[in-house]
């Protein structure tokens, strides 16, 4: 008789199930599926094998082909879930549950390798998105969507923007580790009260019984709520770092370890208490940090969005909107140099689009008039009019601005205290430990281990991780209350460092209003009419004001506009040629001396007068130029030096203003005083000051009721803010302040502590007060000190 074939399990070498059948195997390689041989074959036929050197069992379950794609080749579908558009590329986002590793990060970064019709792949890990630019003449969506699936990263699909939904959504179910944790930590420290206050003889019983009850409890403290710390810390140190999730992750492994010994071998009752109320207290952190996170990169209610609006014909009139109030049908007008917040359809002017701020690509795109301009595009001619027909996507339009396109080369000199300190922290950390486990190893093994375990416990950098997330988190809110956006966290803290402040002027340090314009000229209503069309193309503030005097005509047909940075505009507009601008761009001559702003005009090549401007400072200047007992102050300005003398009693210092200025020789001053050492904050109007911002250790866009939202801008200023930014300036370094001294309080309690660790006495009563103790002082000090000092600055 034959005996029956056993089938031995095995492991599948892509996903790690189990393998029910023989029939997949390549050479030495057994898979579970059909998808799993074929996501191999792929990655070997390409050479990418070594993606599984990053992980055992990298892969994803693969779900079985079939039609449940084919919607995705509808145009009117793909449309929706499309970012951006043109005629050769398409960009789309999309959210992929099975990202979890390293090795799925490699991988679909690599997404070139298996088809060169993708051009370009970025993973936001934490959010679990991908990015990707793919050739849609050589790939179309639903194409795109199968092979992320033929490699097991199915992504989720909805047409209700479920990209938005995730954003706000806890990916890794943060607040049911939060309540796992509260759980966890309620019971524990209930079970652990009779340890504190002693048991009678006749119920020591109890001890063990309520021993093997906290060790379960525990274990979904370490095994669910305290994860992230443990794959962090892990991740961080292949990439040979040593962030603070290393001493995290390595007290909560001790607080476990250590307790599980003592209560087995009924030496001592643990630390189960300090443990969960460790990992519940740092995910409370973690919550607020994430709050944190979607605030400062404008996660947030549009009510509180950066001040930028947009202007939208109602009725035959122009009228400024805000973006919170942009809706779908909206016809919106675009002046040279601005950005598209929303997609919409061209209804009327010639579209030059420069879509570097999505594409990276600079060269600007003709676009014809009925069709669709993808949000984020920045207009480089005449004035346009569009309509709206998808609503305006602040994730998108944060992600424009956090765009890797936009990051600064310097930022590894920005960072936060809390990264600089905990990289220190943890080196000293490990050396006293081991320090204490060398010194009692040779007389007391024992107390040593001891030693060595406590001493981790009680430094565990928790009242250290909570500080700068709970610090920022109160003052963000405050700068946001007093209309200041800031970028992301690190600006805080670049704005307390700051010691140089150079300021733009026309738009900056001056308040644009129609009164203060005088027309030293005798021009016709059509005249006007000329004037108005070619200025009302141009978001300068000069071209504003004089719009805002001429009154609203009706606009003429114009065409073969150009803007030349400070220097004019020109334009042929109802068949004559139109020229406006300073006397060197206009009549090829030097400006005379005067005292005022002058903006000559030329039509049909005949010079017919100019427009003067005086200029109104705005309010809280003499506050704000008050700063340059602290900080080296300088002005530049595109302007002649007419003002020169008035400005002096805000600049009295010599070689403080500098006139004539182009935009690259701004951009080339701040550089000299990064190389002389200074610390620059920038103050500019958003566009023509653009590279200057940039280059600038931060650059703040100050704006008016205008489009003048710039990505290479830090932060954005509402111009009703202005007189504040001293209060600014004065409470940034307050914020700083607070997170040294919140260090400084968890400092002394971990030397309190340290100084029972290192003698191997630490009891579990000690170190179950000390950790909340410490937590709670830092959380109270933090919230209450930020409070105190906004109200100290007057911003609340």
């Amino acid at each position: 008789m034959l005996k029956s074939p056993v089938l031995k399990k095995t492991a599948c070498y892509h996903c790690g199930d189990d393998c029910l059948t023989t029939d997949y195997q390549i050479e030495d390689k057994t898979f579970c599926c059909h998808g799993c041989k074929s996501v191999y074959e792929i990655l070997s036929a390409d050479n990418l094998c070594s993606y599984y050197s990053y992980n055992e069992h990298p892969g994803a379950t693969r779900g079985r082909t079939d039609k449940r794609f084919d919607y995705l080749s509808d145009p009117t579908i793909a449309a929706e879930l499309i970012d951006y558009q043109d005629r050769h590329i398409s960009i789309v986002t999309f959210y992929i549950p099975h990202i979890h590793c390293s090795s799925c990060l490699w991988l679909l970064e690599k997404l070139n390798k298996i088809n060169p019709a993708v051009q370009y792949c970025r993973v936001d890990f934490l959010k679990k998105q991908l990015n990707i630019r793919y050739d849609h003449e050589r790939m179309n969506l639903q194409q795109l969507v199968e092979l992320l699936d033929s490699i097991g990263y199915e992504p989720v699909i909805s047409l209700h923007d479920v990209i938005k939904k995730q954003n706000t959504a806890d990916k890794d179910n943060l607040v049911s580790k939060i309540a796992v944790a509260g759980f966890c930590f309620g019971n524990v420290m209930l079970l652990s009260f009779p340890e504190y206050f002693g048991l009678s003889g006749l119920e020591q019983t109890f001890r063990h019984f309520f021993g093997w009850l906290n060790i379960l409890f525990s274990l979904p403290i370490v095994l669910y709520s305290g994860t992230g710390y443990f794959v962090s810390a892990w991740q961080n140190l292949k990439n040979k770092v040593l962030n603070i999730d290393f001493p995290l992750a390595l007290g909560i492994a001790v607080l476990f370890g250590r307790t599980v010994i003592e209560i087995l071998t009924h030496s001592g009752a643990g630390f189960a208490d300090t443990l969960c109320g460790l990992v519940f207290f740092l995910l409370v952190g973690k919550f607020v940090q994430r709050k944190t996170y979607h605030h400062i990169s404008f996660e947030r209610d549009y009510r509180s969005f950066f001040p930028v609006a947009v202007h939208v014909i109602e009725n035959g009139r122009e009228k400024p909107l805000p973006l919170s109030a942009l809706n779908i049908g909206n016809r919106m007008v675009i002046r040279n140099n601005e950005i598209i917040p929303a997609d919409a359809i061209l209804l009327k002017g010639e579209a030059l689009i420069d879509f570097s701020f999505v594409t990276g690509e600079a060269i600007p795109v003709n676009k014809t008039l009925g069709e669709i301009i993808y949000a984020g595009g920045r207009q480089t001619g005449e004035a346009i009019e569009l309509e709206v027909v998808k609503p305006v996507s602040q994730s998108y339009l944060t992600q424009l601005w956090n765009n890797e396109a936009f990051a600064r080369t310097r930022d590894k000199r920005m960072q936060t205290f809390n990264e600089r300190v905990s990289k220190y922290f943890t080196i000293v950390l490990l050396s006293i430990a081991f320090a204490t486990l060398i010194f009692w190893l040779p007389t007391d093994a024992k107390r040593g281990l001891a030693a060595f375990t406590a001493v981790l416990i009680v430094a565990c950098p928790c009242a250290l991780a909570l500080s700068t997330p709970f610090t920022m988190s109160a003052a963000l809110s405050i700068f946001d209350r007093n209309h200041f956006y800031l970028k992301n966290t690190a600006v805080v803290e670049q704005l307390a460092a700051i010691d140089t402040i150079v300021m733009d002027k026309t738009g900056t340090i001056t308040l644009g209003a129609a009164d203060n314009i005088k027309l030293e000229a005798d021009l016709t209503d059509y005249q006007k009419q000329l004037v108005y069309t070619l200025c009302s193309n141009s978001n300068h503030p000069l071209s504003r004001m004089i719009c805002q005097y001429i009154s609203n005509p009706a606009k003429l047909q114009i065409w073969g506009y150009r803007e030349i940075a400070a220097n004019g505009l020109t334009a042929i507009v109802d068949n004559h040629g139109v020229k406006i601008g300073n006397a060197q761009f206009v009549l090829d001559c030097t400006e005379q001396p005067s005292t005022k702003t002058k903006v000559h005009l030329v039509i049909d090549e005949k010079y017919l007068g100019y427009f003067s401007f005086s200029h109104q400072y705005r309010e809280g200047m003499s506050d704000v130029t008050a700063l340059a007992d602290n900080y080296d102050l300088y002005l530049l300005s595109g302007d002649l030096d007419h003002e020169r003398r008035e400005l002096e009693r805000f600049f009295p210092k010599a070689n403080s203003m500098y006139f004539n200025q182009s935009p690259q020789s701004k951009l080339d001053f701040i550089q000299a005083l990064q190389q002389a050492g200074n610390t620059v904050m920038m103050i500019g109007d958003g566009l023509n000051d653009a590279g200057a911002l940039k280059q600038s250790d931060l650059g703040i866009a100050i704006t008016d009721n205008v489009n003048n939202f710039s990505p290479g801008s830090d932060a954005i200023l509402d111009g009703r803010s202005f007189d504040k930014l001293p209060a600014f300036l004065r409470f940034s370094k307050d914020t700083v302040a607070i997170i040294h001294c919140s260090f400084l309080i968890s400092l002394t309690y971990n030397l309190a502590g340290l100084s029972y660790a290192v003698t191997g006495n630490l009891s579990p009563l000690t170190a179950a007060v000390l950790m909340p103790l410490s937590t709670v002082t830092i959380i109270s000090f933090t919230s209450l000190a930020t409070r105190f000092t906004a109200k100290r600055r007057k911003l609340i």
